[in-house]
């Protein structure tokens, strides 16, 4: 073959590789290197490409056409999920390449395949160069968590650049629809619809919707109480005309300029045709630069009422998405949203025990589920519970009373600051969970001694507790009694074993992704029930296993791995798919509600790029080795 022909074959394989990871990063002598040692290779549909029977793994394949199903074999190869498809660009097989064993896999050609051919020579040779490449190679999933982090980042970055600074338009900054009323409004209906809605002004217009004045809570007390005005008025007797207004294409800087010029609080939004879109107010424009987790902290602890406390949750999802423009991982984020949402909790806790005597009572605030795990989301409900004391001279009923009176408060308090009212009613004033100590063992013994369907969702919501507020020892005597049900009962393990391999990873085995049918949501993934829930549910049977306390699904994993004989490696490429897809949630959960929709889990890989498809893939494969392990331990 002539040199020209020769390099442009070498060109050819080096720009498909770029393509993909980790070659996209790989140095360019490296790259280089790999394109002049690769051969092309061609396999028809149906034929085997490498097996256990043919040896030592001397060839690393790298798919450029077509697709190949990886089925394991040995002992494994019983069970139900023990294949994967492969797609160009992702290379095989690894792991015993490095290890220079017989592949564990067998690798089928589902159609016609061609494969860029590395020599394991020339791989070990390309592992010595390329710094890249040895680390694809070794921490394969956490090399391509790296990669979809700086994507994450850059993309990020540009929203809260967008979002964060004085150039920001009109039109991003106002979060809600204005609230106005006519000229001949009565002063009365305007002040209870302020009053109502916790609106701090309303807006007056013409027939037309256009603004002709405003009305704030400061003018309440010079125009109406001290004259003594009439509240059967209109509102235009007592409305500042002419209120100062900007079109939705003007921005922040505008706004701020309008307000320091004119010494008002309120810039009025407005149409092309003058018409009312919205109002900025002083404290939007505050809102817009950047929060720090110091003065979120202070301006919780400080509070006094509920509406500082709704600005502060707010803050809270602002300064998470900050983290997430800077990289932090989902670990992180999540565990940050957790602690200062716990922050948030307690303090409606104590601004409630000023209007509640529970004076004589041990008691304790429970969190369950996600909150109990440290793992919130951007949309996340309330699941809380109270254990408390009710000594022989108490009365039950009285001090359930009590108790349940204050939750209902918190309750509704809580829902107020974003965190909304639980439909299946888990919340402390629901009566079934406001329970004395020895109600909760009761209730956790009757679980797992007569597991039925009812009872095994019950332990993955309710076992997953921790206490916010109160008598802390109350949880931890609940925690050792729960380990000692548990660990003395194989049955109940077993049975919440078969309810966790009850929803297997959505991977194909023709196509990557098994996606939802439900015509309402075609072609999507639901991260939370499909990916998450994998990861939670494998490893709260762990940790119930092998005594470990902790709630978090990092903590349980890492803890338990180490009694399990679970290899460092392995856990850590567990608890990296397991954050992966938490981040996935938390970005898709944050840019539906930058939409004006409500926060869900419903992502399509269709619209994901080569980077993320690559490691959903890869995090399903992690979640469906936990539940292989699973399998096993349980003889399911």
């Amino acid at each position: 073959m002539s040199n020209s022909a020769t390099e442009m074959l070498v060109s050819a394989s080096i720009e498909f590789l770029q393509a993909y990871p980790p070659f996209d990063r790989m140095e360019r002598g490296a790259l280089e290197f790999l394109g002049e040692h690769v051969r092309l290779a061609y396999y028809p549909k149906d034929s085997v490409i490498l097996s256990t029977a043919t040896g030592v793994a001397r060839t690393l394949h790298i798919l450029q056409r077509g697709k190949v199903m990886a089925r394991q074999t040995g002992d494994v190869s019983m069970l139900e999920f023990s294949s994967m498809t492969l797609g160009p660009g992702e290379c095989f097989p690894i792991g015993s390449v490095m290890a220079q064993r017989p592949s564990t896999n067998a690798y089928t050609a589902l159609e016609d395949v061609f494969c860029y051919e590395l020599p394991a020579d020339d791989c070990f040779s390309l592992l010595q160069m390329s710094t890249a490449f040895n680390l694809f190679c070794t921490q394969y999933i956490a090399s391509l968590l790296s990669q979809s982090r700086q994507q994450l980042q850059s993309q990020f970055s540009q929203r809260v650049a967008e979002q964060q600074t004085m150039n920001s338009p009109l039109a991003s900054i106002i979060k809600k629809e204005p609230v106005a009323v006519t000229r001949d409004t009565t002063i009365r209906k305007v002040v209870e619809v302020m009053a109502a809605g916790r609106i701090g002004s309303m807006i007056i217009v013409d027939g037309e919707q256009q603004p002709v004045g405003i009305f704030t809570l400061s003018d309440v007390l010079k125009r109406i109480v001290l004259p003594g005005t009439s509240l059967d008025n209109p509102i235009h007797s007592v409305m500042s005309p002419g209120p100062h207004t900007l079109p939705l294409a003007a921005n922040a800087y505008d706004a701020a300029l309008a307000m320091a010029m004119h010494g008002v609080r309120h810039v009025l939004a407005v149409d092309e045709g003058g018409r009312l879109k919205g109002v900025v107010s002083e404290r939007d424009l505050f809102a817009l630069q950047r929060v720090g987790l110091r003065q979120i902290r202070q301006s919780i602890d400080t509070a006094t009422t509920i509406d500082m406390l709704l600005q502060a949750s707010h803050d809270v999802r602002q300064l998470s998405l900050n983290m997430l423009a800077q990289g932090v991982g989902a670990e992180q984020i999540t565990q940050f949203i957790s602690a200062l949402n716990d922050t948030l909790t307690r303090r409606i806790i104590q601004l409630n025990l000023d209007r509640h005597d529970l004076f004589g009572i041990d008691w304790a605030w429970l969190s369950f589920g996600s909150e109990g795990r440290d793992e919130q989301t951007f949309s996340t409900d309330q699941d809380n519970g109270i254990v408390y004391i009710c000594t022989d001279i108490m009365d039950r009923e009285h001090t359930q009373l009590r108790l349940l009176e204050f939750a209902r408060d918190v309750n509704a308090d809580l829902d107020r600051c974003g965190f909304p009212l639980c439909t299946g009613k888990i919340m402390a004033s629901n009566p079934e969970l406001c329970l004395t100590l020895e109600e909760w063992e009761e209730k956790f013994d009757y679980w797992v001694r007569t597991p039925e369907p009812k009872a095994l969702l019950n332990a993955t919501i309710f076992f997953d507790f921790r206490p916010l507020f109160g008598k802390f020892n109350l949880a931890d005597r609940m925690r050792l009694s729960l380990l000692r049900q548990t660990k003395g009962n194989p049955l109940f393990l077993r049975m919440l074993a078969g309810n966790a391999l009850s929803v297997l990873p959505p991977l194909g085995k023709i196509r990557d992704f098994v996606t939802d049918t439900d015509p309402q949501h075609p072609g999507t993934i639901d991260l939370k029930r499909y990916g998450a829930r994998l990861f939670i549910d494998a490893a709260r049977i762990f940790a119930m296993a092998h005594d470990v306390a902790a709630t978090n699904t990092v903590q349980r994993l890492k803890l338990a791995a180490a009694v399990m004989n679970i290899s460092p490696e392995e856990a850590a490429a567990a608890v990296d798919a397991f954050n992966f897809i938490q981040l996935m949630r938390l970005r898709h959960q944050h840019s539906e509600q930058v939409q004006g929709r409500e926060g869900d889990n419903l992502i399509r890989p269709d619209e994901l790029n080569e980077v993320e498809r690559r490691i959903l893939k890869e995090a399903f494969r992690q979640a469906r080795k936990l539940q292989q392990r699973l399998k096993l331990d349980y003889q399911l």
